[in-house]
């Protein structure tokens, strides 16, 4: 049951949906607006709603009433949205008396958000739960050091660095956010 190959095909299609690298911009901000991010905290609330999602996810979605389609395409718009403020250098997401960003943004909807959920569903359907709960505790383990060292990865990238990782990336999830609207929006109708 336990397959390596498995187990690497989801995890880098986690990866690349987390898109934790590409979000380092959007943390290190967020730690300079609330002081700082508790590292473990927001990994194992993510954890917990990914592998919680994994399982009842569907069902839950079922019970008030919204499909996987619309929920993909709710997602988009999100994922969108946050694109947009990483490639215009705007500000969407405002709170303005933020405590802490460990759960919210940080856990979700940044790494548990609807497109990994909706990811997590879509990989369900392809391979074996036990695969994807490995390949979600590795993703999440990497995603804990990016957390917990993002002050370090700041000082080697360097504000230029991080300009131009914020800015490519931000394309990338924009091209993120598109695909998943165009595969869904026609199951909408």
């Amino acid at each position: 049951m336990v397959n390596a190959k498995e187990i690497l095909t989801v995890g880098m299609i986690l990866f690349a949906v987390i898109d934790i690298i590409g979000s380092v911009p959007i943390i290190i901000s967020l730690k300079k607006k609330v002081g700082h991010i508790q590292s473990e905290k927001a990994s194992i609330v993510s954890i917990v709603i990914m592998i919680a999602f994994l399982f009842i996810g569907e069902e839950i979605l079922n019970i008030i009433g919204i499909d996987v389609n619309s929920f993909a395409v709710a997602g988009s718009f999100v994922i969108f949205f946050i694109s947009l403020e990483m490639v215009l250098g705007i500000s969407l997401y405002r709170d303005e008396t933020p405590e802490t960003a460990s759960i919210i943004p940080i856990a979700f909807p940044l790494i548990a958000g609807a497109g990994t959920l909706t990811t997590l569903l879509s990989l369900r359907a392809e391979f074996h739960v036990v695969n994807i709960i490995i390949a979600i505790i590795v993703n999440i383990l990497f995603v804990y050091l990016v957390l917990k060292f993002s002050g370090i990865i700041e000082k080697i990238l360097g504000k230029a660095g991080i300009g131009v990782i914020r800015k490519v990336f931000g394309v990338i999830l924009m091209a993120i956010a598109v695909k998943l609207f165009a595969s869904n929006i026609q199951g909408l109708f």
